[in-house]
């Protein structure tokens, strides 16, 4: 129904005002004329007022005239209303036309935005998948970054291990040295002492010649004692000496091999540490390129929603021209025709 802020008899008195400006009315102008009023108040009123004026189409001239002259209107009325029926059947099938066509669009529309939402439900579910591989890969990234700390600290770990092992040879070469030097400074202790008794013996045979052969015979067999004693102790230091040397060497080996074992530590870590930067770049970059497809693809769902408002805009638009372009065209066959 009509709101009752605009009547009839004001939308009449717009058109009326329109007729003598010589303008078809229509809802945007009689509206204009007024200053106010809803669309569709007007709209209602302007049905109206043509349904009216077709009424008075179907009446007939009056009879009060003379013969020929009422022939003649009857004639001319008929011509007018066969007329009339014409454009009027033309104007109700290009109508006819337009609404199917309209209609057809308002489908497509329809089967767009069906598209759209299948699209836009696609872009979700895509982007879902990708919010899980993100998870994924940021996991990896983690367990990367776990893997890199752990190599890390068994690399410190062998290398205190190898300063150890350095500082044991170290000490063990110490001992060796010191030992090498208390042996050589015994023997030559000995070696003094024997010399000195020597001496000792020398001034004694000097004194008594008698005595000194049996001394001597004494020192020769003491000498011989103590050649035998010095032999066997310096036999016994070589072989300590030599026992010491195979140590020193086994434990120069040992330590060869651990500097051996902790390069190859050291390369694995290396190794692992560089697989580890190279991952994670490699993660850094998937990252960067799933982001940089998650705006384009919001982009694009946006791009895609605004052309179809706009079409649906477009839509209306098309329509109510339409609309109004018909009762128009109906509107300016009346009144010239009547």
């Amino acid at each position: 129904m009509a709101r009752i802020g605009i009547t009839y008899e004001d939308v009449q008195r717009a058109i009326d005002t329109l007729l003598k400006r010589q303008e078809a009315p229509s809802v945007q102008k009689v509206r204009e004329v007024l200053g106010t009023g809803s669309f569709t108040t007007i709209s209602e009123h302007l049905r109206e007022w043509r349904s009216r004026k077709e009424q008075r189409k179907d009446q007939p001239p009056s009879r009060s005239m003379p013969a020929p002259l009422q022939a003649l209107a009857e004639n001319l009325w008929e011509q007018a209303q066969q007329a009339a029926n014409e454009g009027l059947a033309h104007y109700r099938l290009l109508a006819d036309q337009q609404i199917a066509e309209a209609r057809e669009q308002v489908a497509e529309s329809g089967r767009r935005a069906e598209d759209a939402e299948q699209r836009e439900s696609a872009l979700s579910t895509h982007l879902t998948r990708l919010d899980e591989r993100l998870t994924e890969n940021s996991a990896e990234l983690a367990r990367s970054q776990a893997d890199l700390d752990a190599a890390h600290k068994a690399n410190k770990q062998q290398q205190a291990q190898m300063e150890r092992l350095e500082h044991q040879a170290s000490v063990a070469q110490k001992k060796l040295e010191e030992r090498e030097t208390h042996f050589q400074q015994r023997y030559r202790d000995l070696e003094a002492d024997w010399k000195a008794q020597l001496n000792q013996e020398e001034k004694r045979h000097e004194a008594a010649e008698g005595r000194l052969m049996s001394l001597l015979d004494e020192a020769r067999l003491e000498y011989r004692q103590a050649e035998k004693a010095q032999q066997a102790q310096r036999s016994r230091l070589e072989q300590q000496l030599d026992r010491t040397q195979d140590e020193l060497k086994a434990q120069r080996q040992a330590l060869a091999e651990t500097q051996a074992e902790w390069q190859r530590a050291r390369m694995l870590a290396e190794q692992r540490e560089a697989a580890a930067r190279s991952e994670i770049s490699r993660l850094t970059a998937r990252e960067t390129a799933q982001q940089d497809d998650i705006a384009t693809l919001t982009e694009r769902l946006e791009q895609r929603d605004a052309q179809i408002e706009a079409l649906e805009t477009k839509l209306q638009d098309r329509l109510w021209m339409s609309l109004e372009r018909v009762l128009n065209d109906a509107d300016d066959k009346g009144p010239n025709q009547e």
